[in-house]
């Protein structure tokens, strides 16, 4: 997954973002802006994980999106 795509195809992508990660708020989505770094703290945050455990859900997210 291109984060650079992601980025500009933000507006559409969030909803796959939020379907996934239900806890996150519009205003978690707002601030990520296609971000991976930012995803990972809105998860690790609003899921109470560990940074690498964030990590690992967000690449399992992009291994099947990419699909």
């Amino acid at each position: 997954m291109n984060w650079d795509t992601v980025k500009g195809d933000w507006k559409q992508f969030r909803g796959k973002v939020k379907e996934k990660w239900g806890k996150l708020t519009d205003d978690d989505l707002d601030r990520i802006e296609g971000k991976r770094d930012q995803l990972i703290g809105a998860v690790q945050k609003r899921y109470g994980v560990a940074r690498d455990e964030a990590e690992r859900q967000i690449s399992n997210f992009e291994a099947r999106s990419s699909d």
